[in-house]
C-alpha cells in the first residue's frame, strides 16, 4: 500500500484532521489502484486510465501541482495523453495539461483532445469578464498574499450536452451531466474498472454547495446525481479532492449519506419558504444533520451547510430576504452612524461588541463591531476591537470559507489600526 491508499484508509477511519480542499493541504502523489487505473492525488486530483490509444485523464488538476503530476504520471506510463475530460471549468481542474502539451508539441504528436460540458466555454468567458473579482475571492478564501486568478484558458475541443458515451482505445467512458457545484459538471463512469470519477460532487467534505462568494449552485440536482452514481454499484470512487474510496459498501455509504445530507437541507428550507418564512427564520430554523456532518467525508471543513440554506433561498426565492428595510436600504455607513449616535458613539458599539464576544455571542459581536467600524472607520480603538472580534470568530468556525472571510476582515482592521 502506497501513501495514497494509506491516506484513503486513514481518512475513512476519521484521521483527516484538516481539509484537503486547500492547495497547501493536499497530498501530492500518484498510485496505481488497479491494472490500467492510476490516481494522481493533488489539488485537484486526476484519474488516469490506460487504453490502447493512450492515456485518458479524468480532470487535469491545477497549476499548483502540474509539474508534480507530469513527473509522477510519466514515471508510471510514457503513453501520450489522448483525451482529457474536464469535470467542470473551475480553475483547479483545468490547468494541469501544460507540460504534457509541451511534450506532445516537441515530439510532433497530436495535442490532447479535451472534452467538457457545453456550459464550460461560457464559464471561461465569464472568468475573463470577472477576473479581478475572482482574484480577490481567491486571496480572501485561501489567504493568498495577493489576488490571483488566470486570464487565459485551455478551451475544450468538444462539448457534450447531457449523458454521452465515448470509446478511447477500446475502453468505454460514460459521461454524465448533473448540475451541482456548477452548471457544467460532468462525472465519469468507467465500467471496465467498476470505477466512478466524481469531480467535485464528492470532495471529502460537506458538499461545496453554498459558497457565499460564488455563483449559483444546485443542491437538489446534486443529490440526484449522487443517487445516480450509487445505483451503478461501483467498487472505486475517485473524488475531485481527497483520497479514493475503495470497496462497494463504502462507496455506496458515502454517496448515500452525502445525498441524504443535501436532501435534508433542501426539504427543510423549501418547507419553511413555502410557509412564508423570512430568510432569517429559515437560516436559524433549519436543523443541521449533525450525525451526517460528523462523518469523516462530510465534515464542514470547506463549505458550511448554513451557506447551502442561503444558496437554496437564492435559487428558489431571489434576493429579497423578507425584511422590508432591506428592500431599498440606506447606505450601511448611514445606518451605523445613526446607531452610534443613539448609543453614545462608535466606541460604545465597539465596547458592546467586545462584551458580546466575552459572552460567547460571536455572531452579535460581529454585527456590533461592523457597525462601530462603519460609523468611525478611522478610529484605531474601534478597528482594534473589530480585528479581535473577527479573529476570534474565525478561530471558532470550521469551514475554510468562513475562516477566510473573517480572517480577511481582521487583517483589514489591523491595517487600519496601524
Amino acid at each position: 500500500m502506497g501513501e495514497v491508499l494509506d491516506l484513503a484508509e486513514r481518512a475513512w477511519q476519521g484521521a483527516l484532521s484538516e481539509t484537503h480542499v486547500h492547495p497547501g493541504n493536499a497530498l501530492v502523489g500518484f498510485e496505481e489502484l488497479a491494472t490500467g487505473l492510476g490516481f494522481m492525488s493533488a489539488f485537484s486530483n486526476i484519474g488516469v486510465v490506460s487504453t490502447d490509444d493512450g492515456l485518458v485523464f479524468l480532470d487535469t488538476s491545477s497549476l499548483f501541482h502540474a509539474q508534480q503530476a507530469f513527473d509522477a504520471i510519466r514515471a508510471w506510463s510514457p503513453d501520450r495523453v489522448h483525451t482529457a475530460v474536464y469535470t467542470h471549468g473551475h480553475v483547479d481542474h483545468v490547468f494541469g495539461l501544460h507540460f504534457f502539451a509541451r511534450e506532445a508539441e516537441e515530439a510532433g504528436l497530436a495535442p490532447t483532445h479535451v472534452i467538457a460540458h457545453e456550459n464550460c466555454p461560457a464559464r471561461f468567458d465569464r472568468y475573463v469578464l470577472t477576473n479581478g473579482y475572482n482574484a480577490v475571492i481567491n486571496q480572501r478564501q485561501f489567504g493568498f498574499p495577493r489576488p490571483v486568478f488566470p486570464k487565459e484558458y485551455r478551451y475544450p475541443d468538444a462539448t457534450v450536452r447531457g449523458d454521452e458515451v465515448i470509446d478511447v482505445g477500446g475502453v468505454r467512458f460514460e459521461l454524465h451531466h448533473d448540475r451541482g457545484e456548477t452548471d457544467d459538471h460532468l462525472w465519469i463512469h468507467v465500467p471496465s474498472q467498476r470505477a466512478i470519477y466524481t469531480g467535485d460532487l464528492f470532495i471529502w467534505a460537506s458538499p461545496n454547495c453554498g459558497n457565499p462568494q460564488k455563483v449559483q449552485r444546485y443542491p437538489l440536482e446534486w443529490a440526484a446525481g449522487l443517487r445516480r452514481m450509487r445505483a451503478l454499484e461501483a467498487e472505486t470512487l475517485l473524488p475531485g479532492h481527497g483520497p479514493p474510496i475503495l470497496g462497494a459498501a463504502r462507496v455506496s455509504q458515502a454517496l448515500d449519506e452525502a445525498a441524504t445530507l443535501l436532501e435534508s437541507l433542501c426539504e427543510q428550507t423549501l418547507r419553511l419558504m413555502n410557509e412564508g418564512a423570512r430568510l432569517d427564520d429559515v437560516i436559524h430554523g433549519v436543523e443541521l444533520p449533525e450525525d451526517l456532518l460528523a462523518r469523516p467525508y462530510l465534515r464542514p471543513t470547506y463549505d458550511d451547510p448554513r451557506f447551502i440554506v442561503r444558496n437554496l433561498w437564492r435559487l428558489y426565492g431571489g434576493w429579497y430576504d423578507g425584511n422590508p428595510a432591506h428592500l431599498l436600504p440606506a447606505p450601511e455607513r448611514a445606518v451605523a452612524t445613526r446607531l452610534a449616535e443613539a448609543c453614545g458613539g462608535a466606541a460604545q458599539l465597539a465596547a458592546a461588541a467586545e462584551r458580546a464576544l466575552a459572552d460567547g455571542d460571536h455572531a452579535s459581536a460581529c454585527h456590533l463591531a461592523e457597525f462601530a467600524a462603519q460609523a468611525e472607520p478611522e478610529d484605531g480603538t474601534v478597528q482594534a476591537a473589530r480585528a479581535r472580534v473577527y479573529s476570534e470568530r474565525a478561530r471558532h468556525e470550521t469551514s475554510l470559507m468562513a475562516k477566510g472571510i473573517y480572517r480577511a476582515a481582521a487583517r483589514e482592521s489591523e491595517a487600519e489600526e496601524g
